[in-house]
């Protein structure tokens, strides 16, 4: 009796050895500390360069890098122009493999 209970554990054990091991943090890429000071590195190049324009709603800009280089640009900007330059600064950052923006044009009232 005591050896089938066992095999019984045993054999689940196995079974969900597996499940456990992807039911892990699904962004566990960025548990390595090279990946994050990459990450960081594109966020900081972006920010940088959109300081460099010298535009106010540039600065209402909001950048994360996502792993992979992936960067989401987000907040709001004074026209569509602006929105549209802040995109294209990013995809010209070294670094860079893709850009989504969630920006907003929102005209100061």
């Amino acid at each position: 009796m005591k050896i089938t209970i066992a095999s019984s554990c045993f054999v689940l054990a196995t079974i969900l050895t597996p499940a456990a091991a992807f039911a892990g943090d699904a962004d566990s890429d960025r548990a390595h500390p090279m990946t994050f000071v990459a990450d960081s590195v594109i966020t900081t190049k972006v920010k940088a360069k959109l300081a460099d324009e010298k535009m106010g709603s540039l600065a209402r800009i909001g950048v994360d890098t996502d792993a992979k280089g992936a960067v989401v640009l987000s907040g709001t900007a004074r026209t569509q122009k602006e929105a549209d330059m802040a995109v294209s600064i990013a995809r010209a950052t070294e670094g860079v493999t893709s850009v989504t923006s969630t920006i907003q044009v929102k005209k100061d009232d």
